[in-house]
């Protein structure tokens, strides 16, 4: 039986609701997937209660990231064949066993790469990628801070940097999370539940960093915003503890600060990146130098609960939903 999660309107995680659906056809330019892992992000979440708004009016189908196997092509598509395996970043869709979707999103995975871990790291390891070289281009000599450094793109880009050098110093909350990140190229973890992360970050470099990646938001301002070095940037790529609703442009003038606000579909759109930030990506996961925790796995029908496990602060590295 085919079958999708859908979000009739903008709520809690109990608005989930499960709804059998025809196998759809693909039009020109198009493959039908059947999924065999998919991705669970905080981007979801945000779709869900309404923050980001809708392309739909309502029964959205949410979902940024799967993997799965071609099963029928659409007209024109002579890039692919039935049987391969694929994955893809999409603003939406991705909750339900089978979907259509344009080719021209999809990249093929290489057989070192499991489907689990494609869907546990497309949304968050090409979130690192454009982190670290396209919304501020770190260098080996630089000093970064990263917040939520257990989190699914902490833990990608914390590996990443250090295999670039980087002195990278990350924030988690408690002793667990703290030793995880740590176990994922992180110099120095600062536990913001029992310290002052804007102290300890100016103990360690006393002249401050030169970039903060915060998708905390709410909690972590101003606090990132002091623990930049003169002329530094902050990047807020979310706000898993509300939206940062006190920020003023005024803030920047104590360092002649810089601040971005990336989404990585406006990264997508250019064209090669997505071919280009996957094949690093894979190549890195394949090499060995990146390895994707894949902590958390529920049954598609419990999407609701990954959620909550979600926006509880429950969750380590990547959850994956199974059809």
């Amino acid at each position: 039986m085919a079958y999708s999660v859908v979000t009739p309107k903008p709520g809690g995680s109990d608005v989930l609701e499960v709804r059998e659906i025809d196998v759809p056809a693909p039009g020109p330019g198009e493959v039908l997937l059947r999924h065999t892992a998919i991705g669970v992000n905080y981007i979801d979440t945000y779709f869900r209660t309404g923050l980001y708004p809708w392309p739909v009016e309502a029964d959205l189908v949410l979902g940024a990231e799967a993997a799965g196997v071609i099963e029928a092509l659409g007209a024109g598509v002579d890039d692919y064949a039935v049987g391969d395996r694929v994955a893809y970043v999409s603003a939406n869709g991705a909750y339900a066993s089978h979907r259509t979707i344009a080719a021209s999103q999809l990249v093929r995975l290489p057989d070192n790469v499991p489907d689990e871990t494609a869907a546990g790291c497309m949304v968050k390891g090409l979130t690192a990628r454009y982190l670290l070289h396209d919304s501020f281009k770190v260098e080996p000599d630089h000093n970064v801070l990263f917040h939520a450094a257990a989190g699914g793109v902490g833990q990608i880009a914390g590996q990443w940097l250090a295999a670039m050098g980087v002195h990278a110093i990350g924030t988690a909350g408690g002793p667990e999370k703290c030793a995880l990140a740590l176990q994922h190229g992180y110099a120095h973890v600062i536990d913001y539940r029992s310290e002052d992360f804007v102290e300890k970050t100016r103990e360690l470099v006393p002249d401050g960093v030169e970039v903060v990646y915060d998708a905390v938001g709410k909690d972590t301002y101003p606090g990132s915003l002091h623990c930049l070095k003169m002329h530094g940037t902050m990047v807020s790529f979310g706000q898993a503890s509300g939206v940062a609703a006190d920020f003023k442009l005024a803030d920047l003038a104590a360092g002649s600060f810089h601040v971005t606000r990336p989404i990585l579909f406006h990264f997508t759109a250019l064209p090669g990146w997505l071919d280009r930030a996957s094949n690093e990506l894979f190549s890195l996961i394949g090499e060995g130098t990146i390895k994707v925790d894949v902590n958390q796995s529920f049954d598609l029908r419990d999407a609701g609960r990954a959620h909550d496990a979600l926006e509880g602060r429950q969750t380590t590295g990547s959850t994956v939903l199974i059809p």
